[in-house]
């Protein structure tokens, strides 16, 4: 497709999938959205994703969709840090329509594009729908897997197929487990395909197989705490990641307790970091329990994950 953007180099870092931060009548809310996106940035991230589940995209309007790409977009291009958007559902054809809306925002360094769900194509079908999305989208892809959401296997034998293309640059890997498929895939992966670890209690063991980084909605809070996981894996710093990330994990837990993102908003509130902790139906608010589960987590982590949420 002409006016393709390749990827320029591998994705890796700490990515935040930004929460959408409404109003207590259950509005947009802009400007908390903008202060949180340079919240993320300053305690570390290396980027954010727009409209991610955690943003519930499935909630928002087109309208509301557009708005939050703006923000982000501008965020980002002042920040000069990498944005990924989330777009594309089970339909192939929408999802080619999605993805070329992109191009109205050339900050966006990729899409990331969940695996077709609910009608369960069969790896085959999954196959020829990203690669029918990588022949005409404008920005690289990064494949998002997983099978919990989708109930759709994809296994490193089909991946690899993907990883083959210019278009594909990645996964989001999200299995709800690190088995010997994610253990192939990181000895045989290219070295341009970025793995980035989706599943917060798993991605410490994922970072110490080599990822390159993670896209972790709980990371909305003890953010410094994630970015350093992230660099110490990288740097080859056992001795820092490990007990880090035993405790990370046990934060992220206690997060998706209940439906993401309930307990992050509510966490995010507590601090006073949004003004409201609303989420739109079918999403209820979170349990005071889950609340106080999560702070006692956060506390666990040590005092600078409290001063950096």
């Amino acid at each position: 497709m002409v006016g393709m953007t390749t990827a320029s180099q591998p994705l890796g870092g700490l990515f935040v999938p930004l929460i959408t931060p409404f109003t207590a009548a259950g509005d947009l809310d802009q400007e908390t959205l903008e202060s949180l996106a340079h919240r993320m940035l300053d305690a570390g991230a290396t980027g954010i994703v727009a409209l991610g589940t955690t943003a519930e995209a499935a909630a928002l309007d087109e309208d509301e969709k557009a708005r939050v790409l703006d923000i982000c977009a501008r965020v980002c291009r002042d920040r000069e840090a990498p944005l990924i958007a989330a777009a594309g559902t089970n339909d192939t054809r929408r999802s080619q329509a999605a993805l070329a809306a992109l191009a109205r925002w050339p900050e966006i360094r990729a899409a990331l594009v969940v695996v077709p769900y609910y009608n369960r194509p069969g790896e085959d079908g999954v196959l020829a729908h990203f690669r029918a999305l990588a022949a005409r989208t404008p920005v690289p892809i990064v494949v998002y897997n997983i099978p919990q959401r989708t109930g759709q296997q994809f296994g490193w034998p089909a991946m690899r197929q993907l990883a083959a293309l210019t278009q594909v640059a990645g996964v989001k890997h999200a299995p709800g487990s690190v088995d010997l498929d994610t253990v192939a895939m990181m000895a045989e992966r290219p070295d341009d395909f970025s793995v980035l670890a989706g599943d917060c209690a798993f991605a410490p063991a994922l970072l110490a197989l080599g990822a390159s980084g993670m896209i972790s909605a709980s990371a909305h809070v003890s953010t410094a705490s994630f970015a350093e996981l992230v660099r110490a894996w990288r740097a080859g710093d056992a001795r820092t990641a490990q007990p880090l990330g035993h405790r990370l994990a046990m934060l992220g837990a206690r997060l998706f307790a209940e439906p993401n993102p309930v307990v992050i908003k509510a966490v995010l509130a507590e601090f006073g970091h949004i003004p409201s902790a609303t989420v739109r139906l079918p999403l209820v608010a979170a349990r005071p329990a889950s609340v106080g589960a999560a702070l006692t987590a956060m506390a666990a982590v040590g005092p600078e994950a409290l001063a950096t949420v």
